[in-house]
This record gives C-alpha cells, sequence and structure tokens, in this order.
C-alpha cells in the first residue's frame, strides 16, 4: 500500500457556526467524529486540528485535519502555518469552502486557479506568495437575490445540516474526492 501526506482544511468563521460560509469547518467536524479523532486547539498553527492515518483505496493516507480560528476573510497566515508544519507543499493540501457558484448539496473538485472572488482562498493564495497549486473542495451552497454578505452568513438549511453531518452523504461525497486526490498526489 502506498502512503500519501494531506492537509485537510475546512474554511470558515468560527463566531458564525453553521452558516453557509462555515460549511468548510462543519465538514471538516464532520470528517473528525466519522474518522474517530478529536479536534485539539493547536495555538502553534492558530486553529484546531486532529490527526490520523486511514486507509483510502489502495492508499494510505496520513491525515492533517485543520480549521483556522481567524475570520475567513484573513485566514491565509494560520493555513500557511499548518502546512508549513504539517505537509510542507501546496499540492498536498485540500481546502473545503463554500461556493456561491455551485448549488446547494454538491462538491466541484478544483486543483489550482483563482479564487473567484473568494476572499477566504485570496488570504490563503496571498499568504503563499501567489502559489494557486492547491486542491478546493468548493461546496456548493447556491444564492438568492439578496445581498451576498447577509446570504453566506445565513444559517443552512436542516437538509444541508444533515447532508453534511457526519453520517451525511456529503461526508462519503468528501471522503471519495479526497482519495481521488491521494491517488494523484502519488502519481
Amino acid at each position: 500500500m502506498s502512503a500519501v501526506s494531506l492537509l485537510v482544511v475546512g474554511l470558515g468563521n468560527l463566531p458564525f457556526p453553521l452558516t453557509r460560509h462555515s460549511v468548510g469547518h462543519l465538514i471538516v467536524d464532520a470528517l473528525a467524529l466519522r474518522l474517530g479523532v478529536s479536534m485539539t486547539t493547536d495555538r502553534t498553527i492558530g486553529g484546531y486540528s486532529a490527526h490520523t492515518a486511514i486507509p483510502l483505496g489502495e492508499t494510505l493516507a496520513s491525515m492533517t485535519l485543520y480549521k483556522p480560528k481567524p475570520l475567513m476573510n484573513v485566514t491565509g497566515s494560520a493555513v500557511v502555518s499548518a502546512l508549513r508544519k504539517t505537509v510542507k507543499s501546496p499540492s498536498a493540501m485540500v481546502v473545503i469552502h463554500d461556493s456561491l457558484s455551485h448549488r446547494p448539496k454538491t462538491i466541484s473538485p478544483k486543483y489550482g486557479g483563482s479564487a473567484n472572488g473568494h476572499n477566504g482562498v485570496r488570504s490563503l493564495i496571498s499568504a503563499l506568495g501567489g502559489e494557486m497549486d492547491f486542491h478546493r473542495l468548493r461546496i456548493g451552497i447556491g444564492r438568492d437575490g439578496g445581498d451576498v454578505a447577509e446570504y453566506v452568513l445565513g444559517e443552512l438549511s436542516f437538509e444541508e445540516k444533515q447532508f453534511w453531518r457526519d453520517s451525511g452523504r456529503g461526508v462519503d461525497l468528501v471522503l471519495k474526492e479526497i482519495e481521488k486526490i491521494a491517488s494523484r498526489t502519488l502519481s
């Protein structure tokens, strides 16, 4: 069995749990529950982390789950600190974040590319010195016709919360995408 190390980062705002903008935090918490690990405070990387080793298909993944403490729009330096302490290479990092451009309860994987207006991703790219070669799982939250800031800080629907919880289908989909990333990382 081949081995790979991954840093899985969930973007969000700790003061606003269960909101659309914090869906990355929700998913990392659900992954921790599913994998049987506890998120603990790690002051050296400015957030909460957990570490585990799990088989993903034919790959053994040494996985660090991470939720940064800083607010979404200024999260870049904390994520880079976690990256440097764990996997070192941005190509071994998976960032999970909300996406207004995708329907709720969907995942759109992406490698590299611009922030597409997402301030948390923009902060990360800036902290990486313009480096964009990392994996992203864009989690669809949809959008309405109203104020975007108000919308993203609105609470997820009951159905979305159930979908992304540790026993929900969404976590199965996230793990499948992480498995694909792990196998590509070895190639």
